[in-house]
């Protein structure tokens, strides 16, 4: 198997009451097993891209066989974006690097305004997707959001936080009120790997 399914970093109760545990049992033992499933078919059929990075099988997707490109975007993307997420999640928040600080000043003034740039990319994603803080080929920081599983990889920039704006992310417990769980999300925000992410990007 070219892929395999993380491990969560923490036990799936440790983000309640933010998100709860069974939510995150289900989101990450049934939606993304089923992409990691899904992605290693498509790439059965390709042995030479079974080991290939994630990130850069999404950077060059234009150079994916096209008989398989459309399940290595859906599921490639839903793979990866997955994997981010639960890494930028967790029960001690910590704080932004000195850098990172600095760099979310530079282009946003202050982590409040960040927060409600987040937000709104978040909230007026129309249907499914996710909301992202990438940092682009100049090294800046920027948010928006994309649609379905599309990765920010696809415009060559680097995810560092991500959240899953898919109501299977957050129905049980916030229903239709996902302004509610974009809230709640800033309170499990791991910094301290964020900040590492941006390190490693920059």
């Amino acid at each position: 198997m070219a892929f395999t399914l993380p491990d969560l970093p923490y036990d799936f109760a440790a983000l309640e009451p933010h998100i709860d545990a069974r939510t995150m049992e289900i989101h990450h033992g049934k939606h993304h097993a089923g992409y990691t499933t899904k992605l290693n078919a498509a790439l059965e059929q390709h042995p030479e891209l079974q080991g290939v990075a994630i990130e850069d099988l999404l950077r060059n997707l234009h150079s994916v066989p096209a008989g398989i490109r459309g399940a290595v975007r859906d599921n490639g993307g839903g793979y990866a974006n997955h994997a981010l997420f639960w890494q930028v999640m967790g029960p001690d928040q910590g704080e932004p690097s000195d850098a990172l600080k600095d760099a979310i000043h530079a282009s946003y003034t202050d982590r409040e305004a960040m927060y409600e740039a987040f937000s709104t990319a978040a909230a007026t994603r129309f249907g499914s997707g996710w909301a992202w803080m990438v940092v682009d080929g100049f090294g800046k920081i920027q948010i928006y959001s994309t649609a379905n599983q599309d990765s920010p990889y696809y415009s060559n920039h680097t995810p560092i936080l991500g959240l899953d704006v898919w109501e299977h992310a957050y129905y049980l417990n916030y229903q239709n009120l996902r302004p509610d769980y974009i809230s709640a999300f800033f309170n499990v925000i791991n910094w301290t790997k964020v900040s590492e992410l941006y390190a490693a990007a920059t």
